[in-house]
């Protein structure tokens, strides 16, 4: 009996013990010294929550993201209920997955009807009928002039090989392949459009493709030029087959070539079965 109570005074004071001290996670002091790396720009997706997210950075755009992702446009902005003229801006975080048990569109809801309470009717006394406002003349608005908008030509379903060369590598289905054709060549040859269109992203902010153009011929289709050593074009600017956008290069590769792409929606597809037989 003795021994059973100074078991439970033991057990009572350990208990107590615990109860007034906070457990802390062990520290492992294996590696005490501070990371020096700097953290990387936030290009490529992070996984949230069973979802991959991007953060804009500057210089982006919407297709490029989209392109980068393999996603159409249509599909990113439709993801992220973003509606035209496709506005997005630095250090937005997009969703460049669908949700989980998401269909990948995002409906946005109607607001709700709401009720507007008038004030009560005046009635008019017998005797002194209200007095009924004076007509004011009503001047019809001056029209304004509606803005020009510029058209680039239409894409024909025309293609071109977008420059003069060697080809270096084909397309590959598989997903570890390459999604498009590389052709050789010499430096500062000329890179042409292959195919009517208006230019949507100009620039290097894409890993692995250089300086890189992308061109626009429908809602369906993109090519994309990569490893360029100038590009020649801006974003917006509308160009027709064979207008010379870029001189070739080795940015992001080690030789002279440019890397040529084609996507539809948003899908890389083998330019071979678009460009002319040689």
């Amino acid at each position: 009996m003795r021994y059973r109570y100074i078991s439970l005074v033991v057990c009572l004071s350990l208990l107590a013990a615990c109860g007034g001290q906070s457990v802390k996670a062990p520290i492992d002091s294996r590696n005490n010294k501070a990371s020096t790396t700097k953290s990387r720009v936030a290009r490529t997706p992070v996984k949230t929550s069973n979802a991959s997210f991007y953060v804009v950075a500057r210089g982006d755009t919407l297709h490029s993201i989209a392109w980068q992702h393999g996603l159409g446009y249509r599909d990113l902005a439709s993801i992220n209920g973003i509606g035209p003229p496709y506005t997005i801006y630095s250090g937005q975080r997009l969703r460049v997955r669908p949700a989980a048990g998401s269909s990948g569109a995002r409906t946005v809801p109607l607001p709700q009807s709401r009720t507007v309470v008038l004030s009560r009717p005046v009635t008019a006394s017998a005797s002194k009928p209200a007095p009924k406002p004076a007509a004011r003349p009503v001047s019809s608005p001056q029209p304004k002039p509606v803005p020009q908008v510029t058209v680039g030509p239409a894409f024909n379903g025309t293609w071109l090989w977008p420059t003069r060369g060697r080809l270096l590598s084909k397309f590959q289905s598989n997903s570890t392949g390459k999604r498009g054709i590389e052709i050789g060549g010499h430096a500062d040859q000329p890179v042409k459009a292959a195919a009517n269109g208006t230019v949507v992203y100009a620039g290097s902010g894409l890993v692995g493709y250089g300086r890189l153009i992308i061109v626009k011929h429908n809602e369906n289709l993109l090519s994309a030029y990569g490893h360029n050593s100038t590009l020649l074009v801006a974003e917006g600017e509308h160009v027709t087959a064979g207008k010379m956008i870029a001189k070739m290069g080795s940015s992001g590769t080690s030789r002279n070539e440019l890397y040529f792409e084609i996507r539809k929606d948003g899908k890389p597809v083998d330019p071979l079965k678009y460009l002319p037989r040689k």
